[in-house]
C-alpha cells in the first residue's frame, strides 16, 4: 500500500520557475548552502574531489552544484568520519550546494560481486573484497552523515532492454523510495525520488506516476545513458517529462555531453551530472561545444598556436595553445589533465548558463537550431 505523505517542499528549500520557452525551463533552487540556477551542470566529485580540479578553480568557472558518491565515501574514508569532520562541505572546503547519489548505480555495477533481494543489496568492496550491505535505510543514514543538500533515494538500475526484469526492478525501486522517505530524519536535506523502467514507455509512465505521487521535492530520471540509443533516450524523456510536476526540479542522472544536454533541456530537464568531462580530461580529450571532441595527443596539433576553442573563455583557452597541451600530454605532465578538465567543465557549465539565458530571452529554439540542423539530437 502506498504510504501517506505530507505535501510540502522541505522548509529550507524552494524551487521557482523563472521562465519557460516551449518545454524548456529556467528555474532557481534554493538550499541551505545557497541557490543554483537551472539548467545546471554539476561536476562530479566522486570521492569528495572533482578530479584534477581545486574548489577555487570550480568557483572560478561558476560551478554552483557538485556531486559526490555515497558508495565510495562510505567505503573510504567512511561516512561517520566525514560527519565527525563537519560533513562534506567542511571536509572538502566547498561552500555551495552538494548532491550525493545513493550509491545504487555503483553497487549494481559490481556484477557478480553483489546479490540483490527485496530488502537491499549485499556486495563486496572493490577496495579489499570485504562484505557490506546497503538497504534504503542504510543509504539514507550514510547520506545524512555526509550532509549534502540534495540526497537520492536508493534505486535499482537494471540493464535497459529486459522488460520483465525492469518491471521487477521498478517495483523494488518504488518500495525502496517509500522506505527512504520513512528513514529520512534531517529537514535540511532534500530527498529526490528516482524513476526507472528501462526503455519501455509503459513502465516509464507507471514509474513517473508512482514516484511523483510520493511528492518528493525533486524527481530524477535514472537508468539512461547506460547503453540505449539516443533515440531511445529521447523517447523515454518524451514520455516521462510531461508527467513530472512543473513545480519540482527534474534531474537527468549521468548525462553530460553538449548534444545530450541540449536535447534534454529542449524536453524539460533542469539538472545534469556526468563524469565525462574530467574523464576525457585525464585521457587527452577536449569537448567541443557543438558536439564531438579533440584528441590532443594526435600529431597534427604539435604546431597549432590556437586554443582548443577560439570562442571559449576558460582559463585554458585564454592562456594556452593546442601545441602546449599536446606537449604536456606527451611529457605525461599532470597539468594536462587539469587544463583539459578545466576546459571541459567550463564548456558544460557555460552551455547550461547560455541555455538558461536563451530560455529567459524566449529564443531557445534559435539557440538549439545548430544542433538540430546537424541532426545531432533530433526534434
Amino acid at each position: 500500500m502506498m504510504m501517506k505523505l505530507k505535501k510540502h517542499m522541505p522548509k529550507h528549500f524552494t524551487f521557482k520557475l523563472d521562465g519557460t520557452d516551449g518545454r524548456a525551463r529556467a528555474g532557481t533552487f534554493s538550499t541551505p548552502h545557497g541557490e543554483f540556477h537551472t539548467p545546471v551542470f554539476a561536476p562530479v566529485g566522486t570521492q569528495a574531489s572533482v578530479k584534477a580540479i581545486t574548489p577555487a578553480q570550480l568557483e572560478e568557472m561558476d560551478a554552483s552544484l557538485i556531486l559526490a558518491n555515497t558508495y565510495h565515501l562510505y567505503l573510504r574514508p567512511g561516512d561517520e568520519l566525514v560527519a565527525e569532520m563537519g560533513g562534506l562541505h567542511e571536509f572538502m572546503s566547498w561552500k555551495n550546494p552538494i548532491l550525493t547519489d545513493s550509491g545504487g548505480f555503483q553497487v549494481f555495477s559490481l556484477g557478480d560481486s553483489r546479490t540483490i533481494d527485496d530488502d537491499g543489496v549485499t556486495f563486496k568492496s572493490h577496495l579489499d573484497g570485504s562484505s557490506h550491505r546497503f538497504t534504503p535505510e542504510k543509504t539514507i543514514a550514510i547520506q545524512e552523515n555526509l550532509g549534502a543538500d540534495i540526497i537520492m533515494a536508493f534505486d535499482e538500475c537494471p540493464p535497459p532492454y529486459d522488460k520483465e526484469y525492469n518491471q521487477i526492478a521498478m517495483h523494488r525501486t518504488h518500495t525502496w523510495a517509500e522506505r527512504c522517505l520513512r528513514a529520512k530524519t534531517r529537514d535540511d536535506q532534500a530527498l529526490f525520488g528516482i524513476l526507472q523502467g528501462g526503455v519501455d514507455p509503459d513502465l516509464r509512465a507507471r514509474s513517473a506516476e508512482y514516484i511523483t505521487s510520493l511528492d518528493f521535492p525533486g524527481n530524477a530520471i535514472g537508468g539512461l545513458s547506460v547503453g540505449e540509443t539516443k533515440e531511445e533516450m529521447h523517447e523515454v524523456l518524451d514520455v516521462v517529462l510531461p508527467l513530472l510536476p512543473e513545480d519540482r526540479p527534474r534531474y537527468l542522472m549521468g548525462v553530460g555531453t553538449p548534444e545530450d544536454m541540449i536535447a534534454a533541456v529542449l524536453r524539460g530537464v533542469d539538472i545534469f551530472d556526468c563524469v565525462l568531462p574530467t574523464r576525457l580530461g585525464r585521457n587527452n580529450a577536449a569537448l567541443l561545444r557543438q558536439g564531438g571532441r579533440l584528441n590532443l595527443k594526435n600529431a597534427p596539433f604539435a604546431r597549432e598556436k590556437t586554443p582548443i576553442d577560439d570562442n571559449c573563455s576558460c582559463y585554458t583557452c585564454v592562456n594556452f595553445t593546442r601545441a602546449y597541451l599536446r606537449h604536456l600530454i606527451l611529457a605525461k605532465e599532470m597539468l594536462s589533465a587539469t587544463l583539459l578538465s578545466i576546459h571541459n567543465l567550463h564548456t558544460l557549465i557555460q552551455l547550461a548558463r547560455d541555455m538558461r539565458g536563451a530560455i529567459l530571452d524566449g529564443n531557445f529554439e534559435t539557440f538549439a537550431k545548430p544542433f538540430l540542423e546537424n541532426q545531432i539530437i533530433g526534434n
